[in-house]
């Protein structure tokens, strides 16, 4: 009996000096912690915008956040049509639109979000780009490509023989269903004539 209470104080002995080990180790580390700068990261919501947005401006687009505690922050946004149809709202990071967007003539933005310190303009972050995409929607008609389309058919043609293909396109996007979508149909001359959605 004696033999077996050594033997199990032996095998605890490791175990409680491994513990104390890992205490000590864990009072380390967390004192050290402080010490050491912790990763910030940027984040916010995906940036999007629909296009011809019938409210008053400004429009909100989204918003840049920054993991960063500092009560000296300022938000900046840089690059392509920052602080003319985009601005941010320095403390918050709320980014605005300040002008209806068409999608048809850009359908996505690129910019830089910043963070500063605003007594030295600092940067306290590194900077991040973003992009703010323009969301389509369907408020283009198809237009023909051309104002005449010539065909001709010799007499006596079976009926179904090709007389002429017309084109027509439409500048909606065409990744979003039915908004570049284009049927064609005869209005004059449908006794005679008939066409189908290739044109």
């Amino acid at each position: 009996m004696n033999h077996l209470i050594l033997l199990f104080s032996l095998f605890l002995a490791p175990a409680f000096a491994d513990k104390e080990s890992q205490k000590t180790n864990q009072n380390f580390s967390s004192k050290n912690a402080s010490h050491k700068r912790l990763k910030r990261d940027w984040i916010w919501n995906q940036m999007h915008i629909k296009e011809e947005i019938d409210t008053p401006l400004p429009h909100h687009v989204g918003k840049i956040t920054s993991s960063v505690r500092n009560n000296n922050a300022k938000y900046i946004i840089e690059g392509e049509y920052a602080n003319t149809i985009f601005k941010v709202e320095e403390t918050s990071g709320d980014v605005y639109a300040f002008e209806r967007l068409d999608r048809e003539k850009k359908a996505e933005y690129e910019l830089t979000a910043l963070i500063i310190d605003r007594r030295n303009n600092q940067s306290l972050e590194p900077p991040s780009k973003f992009i703010i995409k323009v969301y389509d929607i369907n408020d283009n008609v198809p237009v023909f490509v051309q104002k005449v389309f010539n065909g001709s058919v010799p007499e006596m043609s079976p009926v179904g023989t090709s007389v002429t293909k017309v084109t027509a396109v439409d500048a909606d996007d065409p990744t979003v269903t039915g908004h570049a979508t284009v049927t064609y149909q005869v209005i004059k001359g449908d006794e005679y004539f008939t066409v189908d959605d290739s044109g």
